[in-house]
């Protein structure tokens, strides 16, 4: 017996996670090596790089990694309560870019309210020597009154300002998403303390939940910012009409008036596919492919994708990978590991990492 397929043997049995290298994958940009970091995640949903070598691993079941680039995981404590049922559960995590300074992270998950479950966002410190969370606490939930298991939307980007813009979906309540006065299908803009941005479009709009910066959205799973700091998100239709969207201050994007899908029993959704005073989307995909995480890349590694958007696809297994103007569907990057995508993510050095939710694991793309 080789000394690798030992290590590998007792790694398995120990329930340890073995770095593997995977087949190089084809693309329109030549071959890339696909390399796993780490595995053995039950539905993990996100991760965020806490430095070059670490970063945190969420489970949609409540529970919260630190792992390394050598395989090495560490489970962090102090996680808040969260309602695992349906899509709902643990869900993004983000790193705050003063993190060296302050060890601030951010989480969303979904909050036991009255009757139901709601989006929230919660605000922690880190104890990496502790292995657990501290001064943790709910900045941020949405509007209570929704019921259901589903589209929680729940992505986080932190802006230039430090501030923070929140997906949420419209939680199976398709006309709240025209509702200003539900949170329901928008995109947020809040304070790092969770107060609503001053530059919000409807703060002082009587009547109007003051953190939302866009709505008619229906399950934005995707959230990124480009290099010159324009917004982007991508939401899941029903059947067809998975939607990428440049978000505006204050626009409506249209849900459920307008739509390119229909609904699951083949229905026509709402009123057509367009309608004076709301927002055409920058692309769309019938049928649909399941959207979840979103990254546009502005590394050094691959400079033929430069400005590139990529974002995961659950239904179809592949890294989906848009560029030009208008924007389109460039590549499939599609092999072993690519199933069900869920979230995509640079490195500082300019490679790609990604999540497959079905094999539970991280993998890295690099040349």
């Amino acid at each position: 017996m080789t000394f690798r397929r030992f290590f590998l043997g007792v790694a398995l049995v120990l329930g340890a996670s073995v770095p593997v290298a995977a087949d190089p994958l084809r693309t329109p940009i030549g071959v890339v090596q696909v390399d796993q970091v780490v595995n053995g995640f039950k539905k993990p949903w996100s991760f965020g790089f806490v430095d070059a070598g670490r970063f945190l691993v969420t489970e949609k079941r409540g529970r919260l990694w630190l792992a390394d680039k050598n395989g090495e995981k560490t489970r962090i404590r102090g996680v808040p309560e969260v309602v695992d049922d349906g899509q709902g559960g643990l869900l993004d995590v983000l790193v705050s870019r003063n993190f060296p300074q302050d060890q601030v992270i951010y989480l969303t998950f979904a909050k036991r309210q009255d009757r139901g479950s709601g989006t929230a966002v919660a605000r922690a410190v880190l104890d990496i020597e502790a292995k657990r969370l501290r001064d943790v606490r709910t900045i941020f939930e949405m509007t209570p009154g929704s019921s259901g298991n589903r589209h929680f939307g729940s992505r986080l980007v932190e802006a230039a300002d430090g501030s923070l813009f929140v997906t949420v979906g419209e939680r199976g309540d398709r006309p709240s998403a025209q509702d200003l006065a539900r949170h329901n299908g928008s995109v947020l803009r809040i304070t790092p303390g969770g107060q609503a941005h001053p530059a919000n479009p409807f703060v002082d709009r009587a009547g109007a939940e003051p953190e939302i910066w866009s709505f008619g959205h229906r399950n934005p799973q995707g959230l990124a910012l480009d290099r010159q700091g324009t917004l982007w998100a991508v939401e899941h239709g029903a059947r067809g009409g998975d939607e990428v969207n440049l978000i505006q201050k204050g626009a409506n994007y249209g849900w459920p008036v307008i739509s390119y899908g229909r609904h699951y029993s083949g229905a026509k959704i709402g009123e057509g596919s367009a309608k004076p005073g709301m927002e055409q989307p920058a692309y769309f995909w019938d049928p649909s492919i399941a959207p979840s995480g979103m990254m546009i890349y502005d590394g050094a590694m691959f400079p033929e994708w430069r400005d590139a958007i990529f974002i995961g696809s659950l239904k179809f297994d592949y890294l989906s990978v848009l560029s030009g103007s208008p924007l389109q569907e460039v590549a499939q990057l599609e092999d072993r590991t690519t199933k069900r995508v869920r979230d995509v993510r640079q490195a500082s050095d300019g490679s790609i990492w990604f999540m497959s939710e079905d094999r539970g694991a991280i993998y890295r793309m690099s040349r």
